[in-house]
């Protein structure tokens, strides 16, 4: 019997808790104390706090002296851009999700794909949060089973032949009874996802949230990055009209050098009172450059 490596599930388990710091950090966190990772996480105290107290470190998060709160440096913002596409590199795409989110009041994410799943690369919070009881029901990190969401079939739908149809293949035998799918109809699927670049449907990580997301050009081979508006299955909203502001939105970031930011006009006034019909957005320099509008039924 081969011997068990502790010391090597220990460093496994820091390296997660490390990434777990950083993406706890956004808009509606910006700052942490040691009990707030403790009870997001379910860690221990002692360890959370030396945790801590080594990204203060190492140059990844200040400590705040009198709050003792932590806050993300720009070091921890900067490490690994200078090898990103130039969309990342340069904070185009940073700035489209900020757009997007803000002036559309929806939740925006970037999908990517790690081995057999979908990951949330980023989670930006919209004014109309998840009607869910847990705050973190999908949250930058979090993965899901690439078919048992839109976004993990997009990207899925993104890998050649064969090695498509291997890995639905795995996925379909790893999958238990309840998420197990008819082979034919999820090929079909794909090869639809393939032909479209862009899906709306189920968003999945546990939650009735839907999606509508389209794939970000230019991304390097097999590694494939998806960027969708994400909403409660309760809005009475046309995934269509997101999905014509999302590739107008996609074409200016990546395709121009972002010196004229796309105008997106709100999805709805934050006010009692929804109008009928109100226009989404109005993009120019995209593929459709036509207003597309979200229907409240």
């Amino acid at each position: 019997m081969a011997a068990s490596n502790p010391t090597g599930s220990n460093k496994a388990k820091i390296a997660k808790r490390v990434v777990e710091v950083l993406e706890f950090f956004d808009e509606s966190h910006p700052q942490a104390t040691v009990m707030d990772i403790v009870r997001r996480f379910d860690r221990p105290q002692s360890s959370t706090s030396e945790l801590l107290s080594s990204l203060v470190d190492v140059g990844l998060l200040y400590k705040d002296p009198q709050s003792r709160s932590y806050s993300p440096t720009p070091r921890a913002a900067m490490l690994g851009c200078a090898a990103q596409p130039r969309a990342v590199r340069d904070g185009r795409l940073t700035g489209l999700i900020d757009r997007l989110a803000a002036q559309t009041g929806l939740a925006v994410a970037v999908f990517g794909m790690v081995g057999l799943k979908v990951q949330v690369y980023t989670w930006r919070e919209g004014q109309r949060p998840l009607r869910t009881t847990n705050p973190f029901a999908i949250s930058g990190g979090q993965k899901e089973h690439l078919t048992d969401s839109a976004a993990g079939r997009l990207l899925l739908s993104t890998i050649a032949q064969p090695r498509r149809e291997s890995m639905l293949r795995r996925l379909n035998a790893e999958a238990c009874d309840e998420r197990k799918f008819a082979f034919a109809d999820m090929a079909a699927q794909l090869q639809q996802c393939h032909v479209d670049g862009q899906v709306a449907g189920a968003a999945g990580f546990g939650t009735r949230a839907q999606v509508a997301t389209v794939l970000c050009p230019d991304q390097p081979a097999n590694q494939p990055l998806a960027i969708g508006f994400v909403y409660d299955a309760g809005e009475q909203i046309d995934p269509s009209a997101l999905l014509q502001t999302l590739n107008d939105a996609v074409v200016r970031c990546f395709y121009n050098d972002g010196s004229t930011p796309a105008v997106v006009q709100p999805l709805f006034e934050v006010t009692s009172r929804q109008p009928e019909r109100m226009p989404v957005a109005m993009m120019s320099g995209g593929r459709v450059g036509m207003p597309s509008e979200v229907a409240y039924r």
